[in-house]
């Protein structure tokens, strides 16, 4: 379990690694998609959004729907929220450790 919980988180932070690929989910914030309709902006062909598109269907950032020939795509907000959930706790963990080293710094700075 703890190994398919990494592997998702892996995907999720490669998928949000992209320019284009954060471009894609922030144009699907406003509402679903085809894909169609998100290549029109970026200027590259259907293949080259598709591959994108993929990336962030593993790592379960979006979700495609099939309408008769056209695809739509929408959020998968879990996924989202996994990537928060880790940030959260490690950001508590970074937050503690800077203030020990404030401490420490500001203690050797009054010797």
């Amino acid at each position: 379990m703890v190994e398919s919980r990494q592997a998702q988180l892996d995907m999720i932070f490669h998928a949000l690694s992209d320019p284009t690929r954060r471009a894609i989910l922030q144009t699907l914030t406003r509402h679903e998609r085809s894909i169609t309709e998100l290549a029109k902006p970026f200027g590259m062909s259907l293949a080259a959004v598709s591959k994108h598109v993929k990336v962030l269907e593993r790592a379960r950032l979006v979700q495609r729907e099939r309408r008769g020939s056209f695809s739509y795509l929408r959020l998968g907000g879990d996924a989202m929220l996994t990537a928060q959930q880790w940030i959260d706790r490690n950001r508590t963990v970074w937050e503690d450790r800077l203030e020990a080293l404030k401490n420490l710094m500001e203690g050797k700075q009054q010797s």
